[in-house]
């Protein structure tokens, strides 16, 4: 959490421009404030479980951030840390499943599926490419960052761009473009936890 957050922080601006041409032009100051207060909580009360890492970071989301980002993030984080449980510890595969499950609930939230120029087109792909063993945190990156950028020629049938019509053509979807910051800090993570340098960010 800690090193998305760091990640939507120094995205923030960029976020918030993509947002402008077929948002309201504040995504980026949304989720920045969001993920900073998840971080201030987590720090708080320090969650022993990977689940209620995931369900806390989730409610303050929910709670911190308007619009359609706070319950959208705050579903995916919360419906992970409950699918993870109690368990003091989980491998890379169930935390695949669990993000999935999350995916899952976001696709329902919103009443979207891919192609519908949302965050789902970085999100699925991203769970997707993680493999069976959940450890390709890599490919996760990459097909999170691909699904962003398809999502440019796409036209928006969900969210505020739908409203836009054809002109959401030619614009990148600042969720799917945040989506794939959080996959991005996710392989970061996971790279500095295998060199035993894990800090702050794990």
């Amino acid at each position: 959490m800690s090193a998305v957050s760091a990640a939507v922080d120094r995205e923030a601006q960029r976020l918030t421009e993509l947002d402008s041409a077929i948002g309201d032009a504040d995504h980026g100051s949304n989720l920045r404030r969001g993920f900073a207060a998840a971080v201030a909580s987590l720090d708080e009360e320090r969650p022993d479980t990977p689940g209620a890492v995931l369900a806390l970071a989730g409610r303050r989301l929910i709670s911190t951030v308007g619009g359609a980002s706070g319950p959208l993030y705050g579903t995916l984080l919360r419906r992970a840390g409950k699918a993870l449980g109690d368990a003091g510890t989980v491998d890379a595969a169930r935390l695949r499943e669990a993000l999935r499950t999350g995916v899952d609930a976001v696709a329902q939230l919103g009443s979207a599926a891919p192609g519908d120029k949302t965050m789902l087109d970085a999100l699925y792909p991203a769970v997707e490419a993680l493999g069976e063993s959940g450890e390709d945190f890599e490919a996760a990156r990459g097909a999170a960052e691909e699904g962003a950028s398809a999502t440019v020629p796409m036209l928006a049938r969900r969210g505020r761009a739908s409203y836009l019509g054809e002109r959401s053509i030619g614009h990148q979807d600042p969720g799917a473009t945040s989506s794939a910051l959080l996959f991005a800090a996710l392989a970061d993570t996971a790279g500095a936890v295998a060199s035993g340098d894990d800090g702050e960010a794990a």
